[in-house]
């Protein structure tokens, strides 16, 4: 039982929805706890493919709760992003499922963290990403300006944190912060219906190509030929690979089970 979002799983998607619509659902270390358990949760359950991460209400996520900070000042910062925040972060870098962030509404501070972090992102048209920590004299963080700057590039990234200016849902999709923008009232429709799509594919094949495309950050044009033809062998091996080729061949629909 979760107190602070939901974990709801159905044809092969797990929805995590982030639920204190009370306060925009910012994070508090409750949330945090439970958001870091619920990811771990979906890439260990074999029944699910894909992840879907939302947020309940008008709101993806306002960023950490600085009402709880006002009450109990965390003396070793540096400490708390690393134990806390980094593990589900990189959870969601880390498993070999795609990840889609359905962005409801604001996606603040440590929000659009999440919400960037994820591998691929679905936006309402009236959603938006806000980096709002010069105004409370911090620095982006959660991975924001790495995310912005390998995404936008130095210039670009560097003006929106130093400006705290919202990116409308538009901007995102121009910037290549988003994939897709979709009315609000349609965004958790088309992100399920893009989610099951992703479910019928190869789950190997997902996830060696998130890896492969992270790896790709780090390696020169040689050495990720390279990294590919290592993945490749393993997707060539693979029982799925065999299904893959006698439904082309069969002109049938393939039936994947993940081996």
């Amino acid at each position: 039982m979760y107190h602070n979002l939901t974990y709801e799983v159905k044809n092969r998607i797990a929805i995590i929805t982030l639920n204190r619509p009370e306060v925009r659902n910012a994070i508090n270390a409750q949330m945090l706890t439970e958001l870091g358990e619920v990811i771990s949760r979906g890439a260990r359950d074999v029944k699910v493919n894909v992840i879907v991460l939302t947020g309940t209400g008008k709101d993806f996520c306002a960023g950490h709760d600085i009402m709880e900070n006002r009450q109990e000042p965390r003396k070793n910062t540096e400490a708390w992003i690393n134990e806390a925040y980094k593990p589900p972060l990189m959870g969601i870098v880390e498993m070999g499922k795609p990840v889609i962030s359905a962005v409801n509404g604001a996606a603040a501070g440590i929000g659009s963290a999440f919400a960037m972090i994820c591998d691929l992102t679905i936006m309402a048209e009236d959603a938006f990403i806000l980096l709002p920590f010069v105004t409370i004299a911090t620095i982006p963080d959660g991975g924001a300006t790495w995310l912005l700057t390998h995404v936008i590039g130095y210039k670009r990234a560097y003006q929106l944190a130093v400006e705290a200016e919202r990116i409308p849902a538009q901007r995102c999709l121009e910037l290549g912060l988003a994939n897709r923008v979709v009315p609000g009232d349609k965004l958790m429709g088309e992100a399920l219906s893009w989610a099951e799509r992703l479910a019928e594919r190869a789950p190997l094949s997902l996830a060696l190509t998130k890896k492969a495309m992270h790896r790709a950050k780090t390696l020169s044009l040689s050495e990720a030929i390279s990294y590919e033809a290592k993945l490749q062998s393993i997707c060539t091996s693979s029982e799925d690979f065999a299904e893959g080729v006698e439904a082309f061949f069969r002109k049938r629909k393939p039936h994947f089970k993940g081996r």
